[in-house]
């Protein structure tokens, strides 16, 4: 397994209306294997304010090559004017799992 030719991307949305939207664009353009959706409690601090948010947490796994599109994706569909968008390297995995998600976002990926 090369180094960081996997990677992982977190992101937020306000609901999971809009994670699934998320997900699913992301997904149909093959750009990701496998997301994980999660409600979570954000408190963070915007504007020199303190807030406090019900929002829904993305894990999106997927390969190095894809991250600047995802990016985009994400920047042009996200109704935040500022998204978290972090990726993460993935170093290390069960090869049969990482084979599978390079599979799935590679040219042959496909699904129905």
């Amino acid at each position: 397994m090369e180094e960081a030719q996997y990677c992982l991307v977190i992101t937020t949305a306000p609901d999971a209306s809009v994670a699934e939207k998320l997900a699913e664009g992301l997904l149909k353009e093959r750009l990701a294997a496998c997301i994980h959706m999660q409600d979570i409690r954000s408190r963070y601090v915007w504007e020199k304010k303190l807030c406090r948010e019900e929002e829904t947490v993305l894990w999106i796994k997927t390969l190095e090559k894809h991250y600047d599109r995802i990016e985009a994706y994400i920047l042009e569909h996200h109704p935040y004017d500022l998204p978290e968008i972090i990726r993460v390297p993935i170093t290390g995995g069960l090869p049969g799992y990482l084979k599978w998600l390079a599979d799935i976002t590679g040219e042959s990926g496909s699904f129905q």
